[in-house]
């Protein structure tokens, strides 16, 4: 089914800076869809959307699961038969500051399987409908953590791996891809979510907003870089 609006995918889309992304990319008039792992949670994020008539729908879909994502990216196909937009939202944080060679193998495994697999699997299952039309703008979020100085330092070595190497296929894709499609990744900063604590400085809103601005980048735009708040950093 084709359709003149854009279509946007978001991971992670019912709570905290997917939530935000959501509502921010449907007020701007696209067709958004949301995906989570619990249908009951996204149904009732949708329905509340919608009563600001946003255009928006969900799709359960895990990321720690390559048949539930084939079987999203099958049903995106089937509804809306394209895809311009994927926010690679959805992620974890498990790590209780142990030494990374102390901690429990199980959750470097967990953190790389969401953070690092899970994005791999989901552009891999998705960004054929950006190939088939030649336009497409990927955004991963990512961390601050994940950046070479971050290695120097100690602790959260689980989520600092999986966000640096989510950054190494940032720039590996980047490379491979080809038309008007591009992929950047971006790190919003700390922000006050459930992952980020109620201390944190940045709202969901403006990590929303600092990060949105490459969804809709012309064919001018930045392709293979590591962003916060508009600004190029370093990797």
């Amino acid at each position: 089914m084709l359709q003149d609006k854009q279509v946007a995918l978001i991971t992670g889309g019912n709570r905290g800076i997917g939530y935000e992304l959501v509502k921010q990319l449907a007020s701007k008039g696209f067709k958004v869809i949301l995906s989570g792992r619990d249908s009951e949670k996204c149904y009732e994020v949708v329905q509340k959307l919608k009563e600001s008539n946003m255009d928006v729908s969900f799709v359960v879909m895990n990321v720690d699961n390559q048949e539930s994502i084939s079987q999203a990216a099958l049903t995106v196909n089937e509804q809306y038969g394209r895809l311009d937009i994927l926010i690679n939202n959805a992620g974890v944080y498990l790590d209780k500051n142990e030494k990374l060679t102390a901690m429990d193998p199980s959750i470097l495994e967990k953190t790389m399987t969401t953070n690092f697999f899970g994005t791999y699997n989901v552009i891999r299952s998705f960004i054929h409908f950006m190939e088939k039309q030649g336009y497409g703008r990927i955004i991963n979020v990512s961390s601050e953590y994940g950046a070479m100085s971050e290695m120097s330092y100690p602790g959260g070595g689980a989520y600092k791996l999986s966000k640096f190497v989510l950054n190494g296929l940032t720039r590996l894709i980047a490379a491979e891809i080809t038309d008007d499609i591009k992929i950047n990744a971006v790190d919003p900063g700390w922000v006050s979510t459930d992952m980020g604590g109620p201390s944190a400085p940045i709202t969901a809103e403006q990590a929303a907003r600092s990060i949105l601005w490459l969804a809709t980048i012309g064919p001018e735009g930045p392709n293979g870089g590591f962003f916060r708040d508009g600004k190029q950093i370093r990797w």
